[in-house]
């Protein structure tokens, strides 16, 4: 990664805008429970959905009265998951008590509404069409997702309540306006919505809640040593599904990852952040947003994610 941040700027470094945030986020998501009927939370055991989960425990589970989330967490997992971030999946809905819906690929696959290209392609492409099974399967409404404006362009134009039409696309262009807090949630059937409760949330803003509210995450996150290969610029892990190409070496290196999906298309980063407040101070000195120094699939255009996305993907 790049040059990291002195250590004395995270005693100057103020959250108080996180409060903020937290209230939007939780605002967000006690309005999706009232105005719809069959909503879900996309959980995939990630950073961004873990803060998700805490805000949604925040607004629904009371310490001392107890209570639940209202409605059921969903992954879509690819069958090419890291095996720790799908085991703290788990263990973080174990730990709520909340229902965890899980569908897979590899059976979209199986009834033939999947097809690789080749053996190796990567599935991550391919969760659009999961996705839009499982929504169709249970009637979902309304879909609440951890992604964020600062992560990529096509993200970045997209409204907190992101309408999709009776195929689950999405249309840019026919975004519905957002003023003063107040969100337009009507539907005509078969349609639904996506909801970013975090859209206004940095990456910065994401580390910052995670050491403040001491959110447990996945160890990938964190240094650890790993054999990896360069590949366009970026750290690929040497692993079963990404193994070493001829002519190729592995080397050892201590990294962390940004982000993480789909083994095939995740890359780590250099990093000896061992805990959340090192990762404050290296994420201030990034000058690349995540997804462009860690995700394989979206080097392939600029218009990659947006493509995606109006083909029903997150």
């Amino acid at each position: 990664m790049n040059a990291r941040a002195e250590p004395q700027l995270l005693g100057k470094l103020s959250n108080a805008h996180l409060d903020a945030l937290e209230e939007e986020a939780i605002f967000i998501l006690r309005e999706v429970a009232a105005a719809f009927e069959r909503p879900t939370l996309l959980f995939s055991g990630g950073k961004d959905s873990l803060v998700l989960l805490k805000c949604a425990e925040k607004a629904f589970v009371d310490t001392q009265r107890g209570g639940s989330i209202p409605y059921p967490l969903l992954m879509i997992d690819t069958g090419h998951n890291f095996q720790e971030v799908t085991d703290f999946r788990d263990y973080r809905a174990k730990q709520l008590g909340a229902k965890l819906i899980v569908r897979n690929v590899e059976d979209s696959m199986k009834r033939g509404t999947v097809r690789l290209a080749h053996p190796g392609e990567s599935r991550n492409v391919h969760q659009s069409v999961t996705l839009l099974e499982a929504i169709d399967e249970f009637r979902f409404d309304a879909l609440i997702g951890g992604a964020r404006r600062d992560e990529e362009k096509a993200r970045a134009k997209e409204r907190i309540f992101s309408h999709r039409d009776a195929f689950g696309q999405w249309q840019p262009k026919a975004q519905r306006p957002e003023l003063w807090t107040l969100f337009n949630t009507r539907l005509q059937p078969g349609e639904h919505f996506r909801v970013f409760p975090i859209s206004n949330w940095t990456e910065l803003d994401v580390w910052q809640y995670i050491e403040r509210e001491n959110i447990e995450l996945p160890s990938l996150y964190y240094a650890h040593q790993r054999k990896v290969v360069e590949r366009k610029g970026l750290l690929v892990p040497v692993t079963e599904l990404t193994p070493l190409k001829d002519g190729e070496i592995a080397v050892e290196k201590t990294v962390r990852f940004r982000t993480l999906g789909d083994i095939t298309c995740t890359c780590p980063v250099d990093s000896p952040a061992l805990n959340a407040a090192d990762v404050v101070l290296e994420t201030l000195a990034a000058d690349v947003s995540e997804r462009g120094a860690t995700r394989m699939d979206d080097k392939t255009s600029d218009a990659s994610m947006e493509k995606r996305k109006k083909e029903g993907y997150f």
